[in-house]
């Protein structure tokens, strides 16, 4: 490239970086920020130890938003400099790093722009996402498993908190499913695109013939029910069971029944949570996941009555739509939107940030097109 196109290539990111610090609105992120940190300075802030959460998680989220933002910014002017630096000394190696400036900037500023696609009506939430293993007998419970290490790690590598509510070890090894949240604003909108039928393709390690086996899993995302929700659930429709906890291979990890089960009558819905170290807690989170369910189906509902369908209460866990193949060669491909990489061992590890952000910008194209038609 030369100087000229250098050049161009900094106006068209300064374009676009200015037209998202308006739609993120930085005057009003401030004024945000300004106004939790003053929430979090209060002596009686962990009396309401759920509310305490609320305000250090959307502070942390507030600061990390302006400063990518700023970052950016100071990032942008800084390769300005080095261009007229290398064209004033004609230095080969400056407009070298200058190229590499660009590269970096224009991944952060493309991932900046998908985070203003999330502009849905739970989008905004924290998330609970649910595993469950599918067919495949004790392979999909392995599975299960490595999806569940797989968004954890992707939380950790973003610095979210998490919190599982529940694990359902299977006989052999793996999962029978498991639920857990991710506290942090913006994580539904985000992990919304996971939903669906994952599929594993591998040589079994379970099999002693060493044949290759299919397994799947599914995964649901549901936002975090609020306060304004109204989502009430009366006692006389709820039944409450308790068990023990279980770790695996149906080892006892727990003297006391404080495991819950709770079924909602009215719609069959069950929830477990066994995590917590009392009845009362796991009792509470399990109303949590219940609450969040219920709020999605109202969701689904509400859809399809504005669409004139019929709601699907399973549509949450979709098609098919990531398979990961270990054998006979390796790849993991996006059946929805056709990003693949031959890294397998990268995903399972939390870097699925590229197949989030190309199944959010799939699911705005879908959308516009939607309304276009």
């Amino acid at each position: 490239m030369t100087a000229a196109d250098f050049a161009e290539e900094l106006k068209a990111l300064d374009s676009t970086l200015r037209n998202l610090e308006s739609v993120l609105d930085l005057d009003k992120l401030r004024r945000s920020k300004a106004e939790l940190e003053e929430a979090a300075s209060a002596p009686d802030l962990w009396d309401d130890q759920a509310r305490a959460q609320q305000v250090t998680s959307r502070l942390s989220y507030a600061n990390g938003e302006i400063a990518k933002v700023e970052g950016l910014r100071q990032q942008l002017d800084d390769a300005h400099v080095l261009l007229e630096l290398a064209e004033a000394e004609g230095d080969p190696s400056a407009f070298a790093e200058v190229g590499t400036e660009l590269i970096s900037l224009r991944k952060a500023i493309d991932e900046l722009e998908v985070r203003t696609l999330l502009s849905g009506e739970y989008d905004s939430r924290e998330a609970l996402v649910a595993i469950r293993a599918g067919a495949g007998g004790v392979d999909a419970a392995d599975f299960a498993e490595m999806l569940l290490r797989m968004y954890l790690r992707w939380a950790e590598r973003h610095g979210y908190q998490t919190e599982v509510y529940d694990t359902s070890y299977a006989e052999e090894a793996g999962l029978k499913s498991a639920t857990f949240a991710v506290k942090a604003p913006y994580a539904y909108g985000t992990l919304s695109v996971e939903s669906g039928t994952h599929r594993l393709v591998r040589i079994s390690p379970f099999d002693n013939q060493g044949r290759r086996q299919t397994s799947f899993a599914g995964v649901e995302v549901l936002p975090v029910v609020e306060q304004t929700d109204h989502i009430d659930i009366p006692e006389n429709e709820i039944r409450v069971d308790v068990y023990r906890s279980s770790g695996p291979g149906g080892q006892s990890v727990n003297t006391t029944d404080s495991a819950v089960r709770i079924t909602h009558i009215p719609t069959n819905i069950v929830v477990t949570c066994q995590n917590e170290k009392s009845q009362l807690q796991n009792k509470a989170s399990a109303l949590r996941v219940l609450q969040a369910r219920l709020l999605e189906r109202k969701r689904q509902e509400e859809q399809a009555k504005m669409e004139g369908l019929k709601t699907d209460a399973a549509g949450s866990w979709g098609d098919q739509m990531r398979s990961y193949v270990l054998h006979p060669y390796q790849m993991v491909k996006d059946l929805r939107t056709e990003k693949e990489t031959g890294n397998p061992s990268s995903v399972f590890d939390g870097e699925i940030d590229d197949f989030i952000e190309a199944g959010i910008r799939w699911r705005k194209q879908r959308e516009m097109a939607g309304d276009a038609a």
